[in-house]
């Protein structure tokens, strides 16, 4: 049974590493606040995950996914959320713009109950997300193990996916944020939120006409 940890483990870093909601929010929060609010948006995202991972151990995302109102409540708020967070960063990069070039590069500020917010809302509020834990990890399930058996595996599962999260985004928090000082240049920061913010608009609609088989 160990045997598939490092398998799953791979597996689970490739696709953390993917391009997606949470990345393109922990990249604006860094960029706003600095390394304090990415790594907060970053705890945000994982708290997310977790409820999604606690859901799936219990059944409850299983459930969840079996409801077409109820997943499509759940990612019409999602995707709603993602859009609201898109027009703010498109704000954010005109007022960007309008900064003189010879502005000093500085953080604004940001309250850390907002940073945390923002990445736990992305993932909680993100159905596609419940539908990785559901589908995802039973693969890593040995067969015909009991209830109980596969229940702590899952948990296990899902403490091993949250590590890799926490530790690669740290990484990445700390890269994005060594690079402030040209990041936060106001052209090259307006071309980074107007980035992100287009992303962030391509997630909601992609969020928004999923399904509950993919």
């Amino acid at each position: 049974m160990e045997t598939s940890i490092p398998a799953f483990a791979l597996a689970a870093l490739v696709l953390i590493m993917i391009p997606g909601p949470d990345q393109a929010l922990i990249t604006r929060s860094t960029l706003v606040g600095g390394r304090a609010a990415g790594l907060l948006t970053m705890l945000g995202g994982a708290t997310g995950l977790a409820v999604h991972a606690g859901a799936a151990a219990v059944g409850l995302s299983a459930l969840l996914l079996a409801s077409a109102k109820a997943f499509t409540a759940l990612k019409t708020v999602g995707a709603a959320y993602l859009l609201w967070m898109a027009v703010q960063t498109l704000r954010s990069a005109a007022r960007s713009r309008r900064e003189p070039e010879e502005a000093p590069a500085r953080r604004a500020r940001q309250r850390p109950a907002s940073a945390l917010r923002q990445g736990f809302l992305s993932n909680a509020l993100n159905p596609k997300v419940a539908l990785f834990f559901v589908t995802f990890l039973p693969q890593f399930l040995s067969v015909g193990s009991t209830a109980s058996a596969a229940h702590q595996r899952t948990l296990l599962l899902s403490a091993v996916f949250a590590l890799l999260y926490l530790g690669w985004f740290t990484l990445y928090v700390a890269a994005v944020d060594g690079f402030g000082r040209l990041l936060r240049r106001p052209r090259v920061k307006a071309a980074i939120e107007r980035v992100t913010g287009v992303l962030l608009i391509a997630f909601a609609v992609r969020l928004a006409t999923a399904h509950q088989s993919t």
